[in-house]
């Protein structure tokens, strides 16, 4: 059974070894290094403006962090979109505290260092092969965390109370098990919705019947995580879990098995076995701080929604050079690119 994917800030912005989603980019302007930089400007915004010549540092700072999605930056959808986000970190990060850019640069250095040592020999050839210095990655994460650890300084511990009170149900810690009929059969071929409903109302049916829940998941679960433990997953907080098993989980009635729950994974047939409501002064400190990453993250994303157009002036981005498709067209922003830049 797959967890839910979704990443809090400490994934996003700490992580940068692992490399940084392209939902958190910030920029490294001029103000990084101690070249001129008298080359056009592509965005104009309040107090500021992105320079040609700092948005293809940062492009070449992204295709070092992030490889595999270096392909979208020839998509002029996706560039601008990157440089709008570009902007809200630099207009961010103008306005942050002293004590957030404290925070941010001591963690900037150890992130450097991670990442030196998670690549080991390669790491200077792969800085050279991207045009690009341990000073500006550096210059990069320190902008990128300063706005995060601004945002997180912001989070009081009354938020944080507030906001489990509202998610509690995400912290009820439960033993269960499932059956998985996974749109995707054990042996990588795809299974239609249809046959896969089909299937998972049997495997209830059975279940209803009388037989024994791990006979069947051995029998018919396309979960492989769980299929030597008889489906089962113990002491886990049902927040993990994605959204639709969450929600079943949290409601359905002990020791009965459920209707099949769809997922983005396919169809789960669930029997809850024990449910643990946790109080705010049961919450590890771990949990509590993901609450706070939680917040920020949404601060964030609640200025990119509703303030960010207003503080942009000007966008002069120049056309992509990709290469046109067989109408003589510039390729258009696959789900996948349409994802990552959201």
């Amino acid at each position: 059974m797959s967890l839910n994917k979704t990443k809090t800030w400490k994934v996003l912005l700490v992580s940068l070894a692992a490399a940084l989603s392209f939902s958190v980019l910030s920029a490294c302007s001029s103000k990084g290094g101690t070249a001129a930089d008298n080359s056009t400007a592509v965005a104009t915004y309040k107090g500021g403006t992105i320079t040609e010549k700092a948005f293809d540092l940062d492009q070449k700072i992204m295709k070092f962090l992030s490889p595999d999605q270096a392909q979208y930056l020839q998509i002029d959808a996706f560039k601008e979109s990157i440089l709008k986000q570009e902007i809200a970190f630099e207009y961010l990060a103008g306005k942050a505290t002293d004590e957030a850019k404290k925070e941010a640069k001591k963690e900037a250095d150890a992130q450097v260092e991670a990442m030196k040592k998670g690549l080991g020999k390669t790491y200077k050839d792969t800085l050279k092969q991207q045009g690009i210095t341990e000073e500006d990655i550096h210059a990069y994460m320190v902008r990128v965390l300063t706005v995060y650890q601004d945002m997180l300084l912001k989070v009081t511990d009354e938020d944080v109370k507030k906001e489990f009170e509202a998610t509690k149900g995400d912290f009820t810690v439960a033993n269960l098990r499932h059956v998985l009929i996974g749109f995707t059969d054990a042996d990588k071929k795809e299974r239609s919705k249809e046959d896969a409903l089909k299937l998972a109302k049997q495997v209830k049916a059975e279940l209803d019947g009388g037989a024994d829940f791990a006979e069947v998941v051995k029998k018919y679960t396309d979960d492989t995580a769980s299929k030597e433990t008889g489906g089962e997953y113990k002491d886990k907080p049902l927040g993990t879990y994605v959204e639709s098993f969450k929600k079943a989980a949290q409601t359905l009635p002990l020791n009965t098995i459920s209707e099949p729950v769809e997922s983005q994974f396919g169809y789960h047939i669930i029997k809850v076995e024990s449910r643990t409501e946790k109080t705010f002064d049961q919450l590890t400190d771990e949990q509590k701080e993901n609450i706070k990453q939680s917040l920020a993250s949404k601060s964030l994303e609640s200025f990119m929604e509703k303030e960010l157009d207003g503080i942009i002036e000007k966008i002069n981005l120049p056309k992509s050079s990709a290469p046109a498709d067989e109408k003589g067209t510039e390729p258009s922003a696959s789900p996948e690119a349409t994802k990552a830049a959201e």
